[in-house]
Formats: C-alpha cells, structure tokens, sequence
C-alpha cells in the first residue's frame, strides 16, 4: 500500500491544495485522514474522493489508539494524511503532522512556497530537517513561477540535502484555483477535476509511489474498552446544521447500538417514539444563515422536547446550543436553563480537559450568559483552572467539548444510561 502525510511551514502553504489534487487522482483506490481535530476538511476530503476521512489525534487518543485507528480504516491501497497548520505545529500538545508521521512511520512531503526566494527555501527546510527526527523525505515547490524558478531551487535543495527528494512543482498563479478558497468552501467541486490536473502538472508521480510504498500492519490488538452491543435505538441529528461528526464515533455508535437513525432537523423530521437515545451533534445553528434552516422546524423540536422527559440526549457544541432556551434573540428548544450570546472573538479554541480528565476540542464564538447551572468546568491544563462547558437537566447533558467515543471514559454517557 502507499501512505503518506502531507505538510508544510504554516497554514495556507499549500497542503490542501495538493491533498486535493492527489485525493481526486487516486480517488478510487484512496483512505483520507485528517492529522488533529478538525471537522471541515474531512467532510471535503470526502467530496473529493468519495470516501470517508478519519481524524487521527493523539491528544485525545493514546499512541497505541491512534495506531489502531489509522490500521483500521486503512483499508484502501492509499492512505493519504493531511497535516494541520505547520509540520511541528502541536507537538507540545501531542498532537502533529510530525508526531502523528513519526508514531506511524510515514513519509511526509513537505510544502514549500518557492515565491520570491530561491536559497532561503533550502536554508527553511535545514531548519525543519534539524530540528527534531521527523519522517520528511520529499518535497514539493509551491508558487514557482517558471521551469527555470523551480530547477535553480532544486539543484539548491539537491545540493544541500542529498536525501530528499524533489517531486515538483505547482505553478503560481494558477487558473483553475482563481476565486476558488478551498478548504473553506465546499462548493468548488466542479473545478476539482481541473484543479487536481494543474496542480500535479509538474509533479512526479511515480516517484511518490515509490517513496510512500508501505507494507501494510496487521494484527493490532484492540486498545479501547470493549462494550457488548445495546438493544437499543439512537437518532443522531446530522444535516446541514449538525454537520461535525467524527466519522469513527458514527461507526463507534454503529457497533454499540442495535439501530442508529439518521434525523435531519433542518428537513423538520421528527425524534421517533421509539428511539432511545438522541445525540446531537456540533456545528452551526447561531448564525443568522444557520437559524434560518431550522427556526421552523417545529415537528423537530416538540419531537426533542418530548423525548427529553423520560430519556437521555447528548448535545455537542452547537448540539449545547439547540438544547438551551436562546442564543441572543434566536429561540431554541429550551430544553436546558441557559441562554448564550454570540460574540466578535471566539470564547474558546483548541485543546481542553473536563474536569473529570476527558479530553476534547474546542471551537466557538458563543458564550453561556448565566453559568449558575453548569456542572463541568474545562481547562486548558489537566485539573486546572477554567470555566463551566457543560450543562446538565435530568438525562439530558449538552457540552461545548467535542469527544472521541470509542475512548472508554468519552462514551460514558451513552453507556451508563443504557
């Protein structure tokens, strides 16, 4: 098989870019992951390819979880990773494009902008060699402006660093990437099949195979607490809205419960009579554009108000949001004590503990305006200081954290509620 991660300097080097285009070419043979927390580009990995993408984080996971993941859901002749923000960037958290290579030990391209430099691009990738082991072993120049840019930048790199290879190069100021924000905006699939072609114009692609070719590990024991399958029936609300769900916890909630139901509130469907369990997930339900999709969905919300009387409900981030009473002047079910506030600054962003050691992500711009009925407090630092996250009213618990379930302290509610 043929795995690989694809990283760089920093953010908007170029990484999405060519994970895209390597994505569309190998699209019918191909496994994307995602190196960290991220929702959005797994759900555009999935655009572009057909297939599912699988978050590794070894935050939130230990070594030997994440090995099982990646073994696991490799299951294609190619496993592309692509890495988050800059190629060290985390590794005090735990959790990188470096960290998560070197744990699986797979080779990595690294990015390189070529604009407006020719000597420096080999002085930052010394830096990037040296710094710490790593698994960097080619690299591919980004916004090079001619054939004779990018062979006087090669013969440099070439010269300095015998052991790396040189794959290409991609074209400044490509055509088919004008207005076009990828990674952020996911109706650009039109343009995939002409973008992938100009961004692999100049690139070796024989040579990748032969640098990311891998024999394929077999036989990882399994590293989660293991669970027998519940008799029971959970609707997972997953739309346009409550888009954020890991694709792991949907397969992890797949194997523990005897039916799990698909529920798009924005379409007005209803919680069934017979479902057991409601999960909610993350996403975006504050912002004028979001509401707008479900402030009509009164089938949905009496249907959720109904089931949150006798039996349990999880909601996560924006999941939180639909659970309390409003978020500024916007109604919402009303089913918590606690109205929020939509703020200019995000209120949270990045890596945080609760204050019963589980870990998670965080990203919202939202805040609680009344904390008195909150019960978990997440922190940046294990057992440190923080602020109330959570939220709790019979069985029903909402929560700002996002969560791996298959974590055996991360899927307790589902369980003890069983």
């Amino acid at each position: 098989m043929l795995s690989l991660t694809i990283s760089g300097v920093s953010s908007n080097s170029g990484k999405t870019i060519l994970t895209t285009a390597l994505l569309y070419y190998f699209r019918k043979s191909v496994r994307p992951f995602k190196i960290g927390p991220d929702f959005i580009d797994p759900m555009f990995h999935k655009m572009v390819c057909g297939t599912d993408s699988v978050n590794l984080d070894s935050f939130i996971m230990n070594e030997d979880q994440v090995k099982w993941i990646y073994n696991h859901y490799s299951d294609k002749k190619v496993s592309i990773l692509e890495g988050v923000m800059g190629f060290y960037d985390g590794d005090n958290k735990g959790c990188s494009a470096n960290s998560i290579s070197k744990l699986l030990d797979i080779p990595t391209i690294i990015i390189l902008d070529g604009s407006g430099s020719y000597i420096t691009v080999s002085a930052v990738l010394k830096g990037l060699l040296e710094y710490k082991q790593n698994t960097i072993k080619a690299v591919v120049l980004n916004n090079i402006s001619s054939k004779m840019h990018y062979e006087l930048i090669k013969n440099i790199i070439q010269k300095d660093h015998q052991n790396i290879i040189v794959l290409g190069w991609i074209q400044k100021n490509l055509p088919s990437l004008s207005n076009t924000h990828l990674g952020l905006d996911l109706n650009d699939l039109d343009k995939i099949k002409e973008i992938s072609k100009d961004v692999l114009k100049y690139i070796d692609i024989d040579s990748l195979k032969l640098f990311a070719k891998r024999k394929r590990v077999k036989n990882i024991s399994y590293p989660f607490k293991k669970y027998k399958q519940l008799d029971k029936k959970i609707a997972i609300v997953n739309d346009k809205n409550f888009s954020f769900l890991y694709y792991d916890n949907l397969r992890f909630l797949q194997e523990i419960f005897k039916k799990v139901i698909i529920v798009d509130a924005t379409k007005d469907e209803k919680i069934l009579k017979n479902i057991d369990f409601v999960y909610i997930c993350g996403g975006y339900v504050e912002t004028n554009e979001a509401y707008e999709n479900i402030k009509n969905s009164n089938r949905f919300r009496k249907s959720l108000i109904r089931h949150s009387k006798k039996k349990p409900i999880y909601g996560e981030c924006a999941g939180l949001l639909y659970l309390g009473k409003k978020v500024d002047n916007k109604k919402m079910s009303g089913i918590l004590d606690v109205n929020f506030s939509l703020e200019n600054r995000f209120n949270r962003l990045g890596y945080y503990y609760d204050q019963f050691g589980i870990k998670g992500h965080c990203f919202h711009y939202t805040k609680p305006i009344d904390t008195k009925d909150g019960f978990n407090i997440l922190s940046k630092v294990k057992n440190g200081k923080g602020s109330v996250g959570s939220w709790r009213k019979g069985a029903v618990v909402g929560s700002y954290l996002h969560i791996m379930f298959r974590d055996s302290f991360s899927s307790r509610f589902f369980i003890k509620n069983k």
